[in-house]
This record gives C-alpha cells, structure tokens and sequence, in this order.
C-alpha cells in the first residue's frame, strides 16, 4: 500500500477542528447559561442603631467592627455617591481601621463597586483579590467572582489577566469544570496552545469526578485543541470522545485524527479501516482505499469480500469510474478457499506470510483458523507480537468473543497500542 500523505477531512472533522469565533462561554452547550453573572453588588454597611441589638431586618446584614463602623459608613457614601475624588481617602481611612475579616469584606465589596464604576479592570481584580483575602467568603463563591473577573478581562480581550483569573477560579473549586475550560479559550485565544491543552484536560478530568461524564462539547473542544497544538494527546482524548459519546460521526473523526498522525502508516490504515467496516461505517472512498491496500499486499480474500460488502451495501458502482479498474483488477486474482488457505499454512515460510493467511481467513469469517494463523505467525522468528495480538483481538472482537478479544488488545504494546485501545473501546460497545 501506498503510504497516505495527504490528510484524511470529514464534514465532521472539519468542524471540530476549526477554531471557534463564538464567544467562549457558548461553546459547552449548558455552559453558557450556568456563566455567573458580574460580581456581587456590595452589601450595605449597618448604620449604628440606637437600641445595642440590630432591628429584625438588619440581621442578616453584614456586621462590621465598632472600630471601622464609621469609616466603612463614610466609604460606601462616597461610593454610593460615585464621589470619586474623595474615595482613594476614605478607602485608606478604613483600611487603616480595618480589623475582622467582615471589615475586610465590606471595604473589598465597596472598593470593587467604585472599580466597576469607573470601568477600571485593573482595579476590579484587586478589589476581588482583597474580597477572596478578607476570607469572609466560601470557596465556591470566590471561585464564581473569579470566573466573572475572567469574563471581563475576556471580552476585553485581555486574554493573559483572563487566563490567570479562570485559574484562580478552577483552583478554588476543583469540582467546576467550567473554570478551566474557559481558562483554556483564554490561553488559547492569546497563543499558549500547549498551555491551554493542560487546562481542557484539566477540565475533562473535573468533569469525570464522581462518576459524571463531561459534555460531548467539551470532549471536541479539547480534542481541537490538542489536534491544533498537533499533541499525541489529541489521540487519547479522541479516544475518550468516541467511549462516552459513540457515533458514526465521532467514530470517524476519532479514527481520522489517528490517520492523519500516521499518513505514512499503510498497515495502521488498513486495521482501522477494518475498524469502521465493523462499524458499518466506511465511506466509499474508504472502500476502495481497503480493496486496494489489501489487493498490493496479496491478500486477495480480503479484497474481494471489502469490495462485495461496498456493492452490497450500495457504496461501491463497480462500472463506476472510480471502481472499475479495481473490479477488473480483481477478476485476475482468485479468491482463496479454506482449502487453500489450510495447504497455504502447511508451507508459509515466515510471520508475514502467516499474517497474509490469517487476514484471509477473517475475510472469509473463519475467525477461529485466523487466530490460529496469528498465533503460528507470531512464534515465526520474523513474527511482530504487537501485530499478532492486535489481529488476534481484531478477529475475536468480530467473532463475539469479548474476554478473548481484550485479552489480546490489551497485550499490544508499542506503536499499534493506539489502534489497539480503538478497537477496545469499540469492544466496550458491542452488544
């Protein structure tokens, strides 16, 4: 088989691949509606009562300390008033009296009032900083007003200071998944593609805790953006994509991915195309492309039955242009019989030929003499055990025989443990 140079695209493909221009909060279905809103308006400060006890609709106020009462009460005036030459003074009046983490937060909340006011990004993340410092809130909370910091910075496009505030969000509250994803579109929109990989596998990791499964969205961006950063990650979490969301669509982006990583690996190729056969999944270009890579390695079996199935299954016109030389091609080579296979066995002289055998017996659906054909093929002293186990699984797989087929899959090691853990997680879904 020629080696494949050039990259395998489907509808699909191309969607999941092209970087999305959507702001990112739309990007994981419910997302964008669990988003929280701006930061917290600021609680009123209670004024000094006469009676030592607050009235009953002031006890849920925040209580400042008697020692900062006064200057918080002239502060949020101030703010309330948008006085804004008078508000650096009492700012530091209260900050001198300060002294309980309620102090603190209310002195925060009214510093981030006025930065809000005044539009001022900067200062609004000091003022979230000094909210999450006065230790008045839960963890859960300070993470959301993280995450609506992040959300000013990035539709200001600042994508770095939104980047860090998603960060501090998602390390506040490992169970949101949402933090660092956006913390991904952030590094990702200002270039840090490898960066933003860690931070959607961060995001695919906290959706899983407890069983959960992550949204099929999230899965794609994250496959997106390791195919973009060109990581081998890209493969494993394609792989994840395809176990918790199986689709013909999916299963053919999964396994494109793994094809355009290898263009030059020809047998990679032809066991994943065995995959999607499978499936039931080939495209007719896909048929031809296993006919004829079956067809240059002499294993004629397999190419007659790939092009009958692509005629059966109405994919393959075999007076078509794209098909007749093929069609005609074949009509040279007889197709093996079991008989011939069995004397063929007999006489193999190496591994590669026995693997040649084996093929043509699980064309044939005789998946029981394949395996033993792998199995001779493998004590060969030219025999690839990593290749062996693999068609072994393959063939088992396809015969129904789900321990057998795992066993051997999961015996695969080295370059085709990829392919190898494809066709497990096609395993896992069988009926």
């Amino acid at each position: 088989m020629k080696p494949i140079t050039k990259p395998i695209t489907t509808g699909a493909l191309a969607l999941v691949m092209t970087a999305v221009a959507t702001p990112a909060a739309a990007q994981y279905g419910s997302m964008g509606s669990s988003l929280p809103p701006q930061p917290q308006q600021m609680p009123d400060v209670p004024r000094q009562q006469s009676q030592p006890q607050a009235a009953p609709q002031q006890q849920n106020k925040i209580q400042p300390s008697k020692k900062a009462m006064k200057a918080l009460i002239e502060l949020q005036d101030a703010v309330n008033k948008n006085d804004t030459a008078n508000i650096p003074a009492k700012v530091a009046a209260a900050q001198a009296v300060a002294e309980t983490k309620e102090d603190r937060y209310l002195l925060a909340q009214m510093q981030l009032k006025a930065a809000l006011a005044a539009s001022n990004n900067t200062a609004v993340a000091a003022a979230v900083d000094a909210i999450v410092a006065s230790g008045y809130s839960s963890a859960a909370d300070n993470s959301k007003l993280y995450e609506s910091l992040g959300s000013i910075f990035s539709n200001n496009k600042q994508y770095a200071e939104a980047a860090a505030a998603y960060q501090k969000a998602a390390a506040l509250d490992a169970s949101d998944w949402r933090a660092p994803a956006l913390a991904g579109e952030a590094l990702l929109a200002g270039g840090q593609k490898e960066q933003a990989l860690s931070a959607f596998q961060r995001a695919v990791r906290a959706s899983s805790t407890g069983g959960n499964k992550p949204e099929e969205n999230l899965y794609k961006r994250a496959v997106s953006v390791a195919y973009q950063a060109e990581s081998p990650t890209a493969l494993e979490l394609a792989n994840a994509w395809v176990a918790a969301y199986p689709s013909p669509s999916s299963w053919s982006d999964a396994i494109a991915i793994y094809r355009n990583y290898n263009l030059g690996d020809s047998e990679g190729t032809m066991d994943l195309l065995r995959l999607k056969q499978a499936l039931g999944i080939l495209t007719p270009g896909e048929y031809s492309t296993l006919a004829r890579a079956a067809a240059e390695q002499l294993i004629f079996g397999e190419a007659h039955a790939v092009v009958d199935a692509g005629i059966q299954a109405k994919k393959i016109d075999p007076a078509g242009p794209d098909f007749r030389d093929l069609v005609a091609g074949l009509k040279t080579k007889a197709r093996p019989t079991a008989a011939d296979l069995a004397a063929a066995t007999k006489i193999a002289a190496n591994g590669k030929a026995l693997m040649r055998i084996g093929d043509n017996y699980a064309a044939l659906g005789d998946y029981a003499s394949a395996v033993q054909a792998y199995k001779l093929a493998m004590a060969k002293p030219d025999g690839d055990a990593a290749i062996a186990n693999l068609h072994i699984g393959m063939a088992l797989a396809r015969s129904g025989d789900k321990a057998g087929a795992s066993a051997a899959l999961n015996a695969v090691t080295g370059p085709r443990a990829v392919v190898a853990k494809y066709w497990l997680t096609y395993l896992a879904q069988k009926a």
